[in-house]
């Protein structure tokens, strides 16, 4: 009995202790990250003013005293006081680290038995059935269900580091159609996670909630494509947006661009350069784009440029912090681009050396307020129709600004966008545990503070009374020929 307390007291002590320390660590993240924003963020001697500097010193209070109570959820508490500058740019995130070890892999998932299904049979059997028996297929995934005594359990036909044979689900009937859905995993000791899914178009397509979907097996391969292909989810797993550049009529040519992180878009205009200069009607749908880098879309730019505008740029924070951070980069060799990344840097720093706690124009850009000037105005398209949604942040946002300014322009529906533009040029700093990185704007947009943008964002020219797609993949919805029958009156109404 003696022994038993002494080993409880000591697992007490070893428990204590871990709480302690995992404490000490996050509050010594929390410091270093409030200690970096102050020192480091462009906007924080902006947004940090005489009427709200009490209720921030409350906030970091308040967290201090979180932490202490609930170390495990600290990085919660991390983005709560970021949030108290509204600015997404500036962000915690974790650093997820990849174990050496290789897990342990089983034979037999942790179902704990492989099964076997006559595929072919089951097939033909449940090809026209309407309940959750049947053979199922995916763009990834085959698999079939059926009972293991009192459980339907959805065995691997064919899945990528799976055998034929093990056991992958177990469904669970809620009501007729829909099930909550136990996923088993192949790596030794991995706990099972739930999940739901339901039963669609008469047993036809079976949705997992949030994730993904699959069609049930029929006689017919080139039908059980079509359906799968065609079949909008119920339940979307988040904004699924794929790139697509196609005519839509004679007048009319289309591109979708979701994101600004690659040359999808300047890659669409030199592709399709002649189908595009020879109608009248342009639509450039930026849905759900996030943005990227500015010069990802500067082929679009080209196109819809019609007369020089003032184009206000940015502006750097000459922090010792952000001063060292290009200074560590040049000694690690971490510059991009060459010697022409090298040369910007250079003259950046330097300029940041001469102003240190103040604000520079990097001396390779042109001074305050740049007059942004095309050799060409091109005579086609004549109506550029730019989608645009709540999704639109950053790059997408100061593509825009300069749309804006074109004569050609119409902004299109149904909300503003996302208002992520004033502070941008993020850098990643890992907080001193590891375990997280603060991710902060270096620069402040010259637009400031006369005509910002966060938190406020872009409003459309003509608002679309249809309803929002929830996921668009590569289809063309109502919006689209909305937008496109507007530009083809616009254009017709010209010609009168």
């Amino acid at each position: 009995m003696k022994a038993k307390i002494i080993l409880i007291a000591l697992t007490v002590i070893i428990f204590n202790k871990f709480v302690q320390s995992q404490t000490t660590d996050c509050l010594k993240d929390f410091n270093f990250m409030v200690n970096k924003i102050q020192a480091d963020y462009p906007g924080y001697h902006d947004k940090v003013t005489t009427a709200n500097r009490a209720e921030l010193a409350g906030l970091e209070k308040e967290i201090r005293q979180k932490i202490a109570n609930y170390p495990d959820s600290c990085g919660y508490y991390f983005n709560e006081y970021t949030n108290f500058f509204k600015d997404h740019h500036l962000r915690i995130s974790r650093i997820w680290k990849r174990s050496n070890q290789q897990p342990e892999m089983l034979e037999v998932s942790t179902y704990g038995k492989n099964l076997h299904a006559n595929v072919d049979s089951l097939q033909q059997v449940t090809k026209d059935a309407k309940g959750i028996e049947g053979v199922w297929e995916g763009f990834r995934q085959k698999f079939v269900v059926t009972k293991d005594g009192e459980k339907w359990v959805g065995i691997v036909v064919n899945n990528q580091g799976w055998e034929n044979g093990q056991v992958l689900y177990e469904f669970v009937p809620i009501n007729d159609t829909v099930f909550e859905v136990i996923n088993y995993s192949l790596i030794k000791d991995r706990k099972t996670y739930k999940t739901e899914a339901s039963l669609h178009l008469d047993g036809k397509i079976i949705e997992f909630h949030g994730d993904t979907r699959f069609v049930r097996k029929s006689d017919s391969e080139i039908f059980d494509k079509a359906l799968l292909s065609s079949y909008i989810a119920i339940y979307p797993n988040g904004k699924n947006t794929y790139p697509i550049a196609m005519y839509l009529s004679d007048s009319t040519f289309y591109m979708r661009v979701s994101n600004f992180y690659s040359n999808t878009g300047n890659d669409f205009v030199i592709q399709h350069w002649d189908e595009i200069m020879k109608r009248p009607n342009l639509i450039i749908d930026i849905r759900n784009n996030g943005g990227g880098q500015d010069n990802y879309y500067q082929e679009l730019a080209k196109i819809i440029y019609t007369k020089p505008y003032e184009s206000k740029g940015v502006e750097w924070y000459a922090s010792k912090g952000n001063i060292k951070f290009f200074e560590d980069a040049i000694k690690n060799d971490e510059i991009q681009n060459g010697e022409d990344g090298l040369l910007r840097t250079q003259n950046l720093l330097n300029a940041m050396r001469k102003n240190v706690g103040g604000f520079v124009t990097h001396p390779l850009s042109v001074s305050d307020n740049t007059t942004a000037e095309r050799d060409t105005v091109y005579s086609m398209p004549r109506n550029v129709g730019i989608i645009i949604n709540e999704g639109n942040a950053s790059s997408a946002e100061q593509f825009l600004l300069a749309a804006k300014e074109s004569d050609k322009a119409i902004l299109f529906g149904n909300c503003n966008t996302a208002g992520v533009l004033d502070y941008s040029n993020i850098t990643p700093t890992p907080l001193p545990s590891g375990n997280y990185q603060l991710l902060c704007p270096m620069t402040r947009s010259k637009r400031l503070p006369e005509n910002p943008i966060d938190n406020i964002g872009i409003a459309p020219d003509i608002i679309i009374p249809f309803p929002a797609t929830e996921q668009l993949y590569d289809k063309l919805d109502n919006w689209v020929y909305f937008v496109k029958n507007y530009l083809e009156f616009v254009n017709e109404s010209n010609k009168k």
